[in-house]
């Protein structure tokens, strides 16, 4: 059962890479290093790698450096015993061991879980800050270095304005100074690091700005919708949708995530800005429908329609047309498979665990 997993993860990469294989040649031969490199968007991009090294024969030679590594190597041997693939543990705040011979640099180290933001605010901000100054001074000395992309957050840019249908790169709005705000304000700052190292350095670094995810390898305990949604279906449990379920958010799937960066960090200049994400949005609602269609026997959905949160519709979505009209990048998977392929994942999973 895990190997039918695999080849499902497979089967998403190659789905992707069909017809765009040639957009990503400048990886070829190449060695590329991701800081953070065991989360989800880290491990997208291993399985994408892997998959343009066997099936294509890229030569990407793959550095994943985290504080996590034994986890990850517990949990995805596949990936974690190849000989493509280098797994380095270190806290990206004090960076020793780092491959010098770098031609590529992904940095995606941060925890997003709100959870963390709102018990420990001021590591939260040090991961994202500190870590952020410990890669722009480990990028000055990399002799070999193309590109640098940073992975920020949509957050940046603070609420949706109603009037406007998604977040471009250009808005302007920032997130309030408080505590509850520091990932959103971190990462805003971080970008400013980056912009500094441009100048001050000429380190060629980009940024790009996630917005939601969803997929095989999102931990089902993080306290998002989509997967809040998934492990309720999952246990045979009613889904619980907080609110009266009109919030309305966006969903890339994780193989489409993989190639936007990839495709974003090679083909991109350095000091531009890109939102990644679905510019289609779907409500909770929605969305819990999509999820229970899934299973069966289909589970309730449950509302808590309080009475202040009836009527309220809360957005939170990107403006992609950058990214579709300069890097050519688009949801490749819609919405509706993404949720199909992410449940039968899980079930799967589920079921191999029971055997």
């Amino acid at each position: 059962m895990k190997v039918k997993r695999q080849e499902r993860i497979r089967h998403d990469c190659l789905r992707i890479l069909d017809g765009r294989d040639k957009e990503l040649d400048p990886l070829r031969q190449s060695e590329l290093v991701i800081v953070g490199g065991t989360g989800f968007v880290g491990t997208w991009i291993a399985e994408m790698v892997t998959a343009l090294n066997d099936a294509y024969q890229f030569g990407i030679k793959l550095s994943l450096i985290s504080r996590s590594t034994e986890q990850f190597s517990n949990r995805l041997p596949h990936l974690a015993n190849r000989e493509d693939i280098h797994l380095i543990k270190s806290d990206v705040r004090q960076l020793g061991e780092f491959p010098m011979d770098a031609d590529w640099v992904i940095h995606a180290a941060a925890n997003p879980d709100i959870r963390t933001h709102a018990s420990n605010p001021l590591d939260t901000a040090s991961v994202v800050v500190d870590g952020t100054m410990s890669v722009m001074r480990t990028a000055e000395r990399l002799g070999r270095l193309k590109k640098l992309l940073y992975l920020s957050s949509g957050l940046v840019c603070g609420p949706q304005p109603a009037s406007e249908m998604g977040l471009a790169e250009s808005a302007q709005g920032a997130a309030a100074p408080d505590a509850s705000f520091v990932y959103a304000n971190s990462k805003r700052f971080a970008e400013t690091i980056c912009s500094a190292a441009r100048a001050q350095s000429r380190v060629p670094v980009l940024v790009a700005r996630p917005f939601s995810f969803v997929g095989p390898y999102q931990s089902l305990e993080t306290p998002w919708a989509q997967t809040t949604f998934l492990s309720d279906a999952l246990q045979g449990h009613a889904i619980r949708v907080l609110g009266d379920g009109q919030v309305v958010r966006s969903y890339l799937y994780g193989s489409d995530a993989a190639y936007w960066f990839l495709k974003i960090l090679t083909a991109g200049q350095g000091g531009d800005v890109v939102n990644v994400g679905s510019p289609v949005g779907t409500s909770l609602q929605d969305l819990a429908k999509l999820v229970a269609q899934n299973f069966e026997p289909s589970p309730e959905i449950m509302f808590n329609t309080s009475p202040r949160s009836l009527g309220r519709s809360a957005q939170l979505l990107p403006d992609t047309t950058h990214a579709q009209n300069e890097y050519g990048l688009s949801a490749f998977t819609s919405l509706d498979e993404a949720i199909k392929l992410t449940a039968q994942w899980h079930l799967m999973q589920n079921s191999q665990e029971r055997g």
